[in-house]
């Protein structure tokens, strides 16, 4: 109900209650009508050369697979367990909602490969909004933190966790696939890394070596009770599962617990 044909209803009503007169209200939206006809460059033929003019358009929203299967259909997307990186292009500076999906037949005639266009749509999200790292310190919050040297962390952020996010805070959970993001938290850290989903819009990022599992795992479960009892309304949950990244393989995968197998060795008698 926040949005209709590209045009964000909620940030219309928003302005009407603050007292936009409805002229300029009516400005606004014969505009985002306009920009609706550009939607028209991803319809019919394309070739690699429109995909060099509108390649700096593309930018990267995390879906719950689940949750937005249909919309998932023939788009071009990297799963990570449950949760679907969407490639979309972004057709308005000004509207966070007016963008279109990027769909497969687009990459045949651009004649490009999935990991490149995905590759080029992240760099450009992170360009859009950069990470932000939010610290059990007050004076730190939402600090930068890529540099080398920049920023440290405290014990109490390695054991308590800290919040991973935007500048735009909008979809703020896909910096944690950033290029390069997770090498450095796991530099600050000085261990692998833990990483919950809280919403669309932010993770939360443990040590390995000094957080509690349990806790975690706690925290976990009571975040999807809570979006399945449907105790939290401003978000999507993006996922139910518990990541793990690895240093040594500099890869984010679902967090497994090692099997534990005990053998029972059984001596069987001889029968006479």
């Amino acid at each position: 109900g926040k949005q209709l044909c590209g045009i964000d209803v909620k940030d219309l009503y928003e302005r009407c209650m603050e007292g936009s007169s409805m002229e300029s209200i009516s400005y606004s939206v014969q505009d985002e009508i306009e920009k609706l006809k550009t939607v028209g460059m991803l319809e019919g033929e394309m070739t690699p050369d429109s995909y060099q003019k509108i390649r700096k358009y593309l930018f990267v929203k995390p879906l719950n697979k689940k949750a937005h299967s249909l919309e998932l259909e023939d788009a071009v997307h990297k799963d990570v367990g449950d949760i679907a990186c969407v490639v979309y292009m972004m057709l308005s500076n000004t509207n966070e909602y007016f963008c279109v999906k990027i769909k497969n037949q687009h990459l045949k005639q651009w004649k490009m490969t999935k990991e490149a266009v995905m590759e080029e749509a992240l760099k450009n999200t992170c360009q859009m909004a950069p990470p932000l790292i939010c610290t059990n310190d007050e004076n730190k919050w939402g600090g930068s933190f890529m540099e080398n040297g920049a920023f440290c962390l405290s014990k109490s952020d390695k054991v308590m966790g800290v919040q991973l996010c935007t500048n735009a805070k909008e979809n703020g959970a896909v910096s944690v696939f950033f290029p390069g993001v997770l090498q450095r938290l796991a530099q600050l850290m000085e261990s692998d890394l833990y990483i919950l989903f809280t919403s669309r819009n932010e993770s939360s990022i443990y040590s390995v070596n000094e957080s509690n599992l349990e806790n975690i795992k706690a925290e976990l479960n009571e975040m999807v009770i809570e979006y399945g009892n449907g105790m939290v309304y401003e978000d999507d949950l993006l996922s139910e599962e518990l990541y793990y990244y690895s240093r040594i393989e500099d890869k984010i995968s679902v967090y497994m617990e090692k099997v534990k197998v005990s053998f029972t060795t059984v001596n069987l008698a001889e029968e006479h």
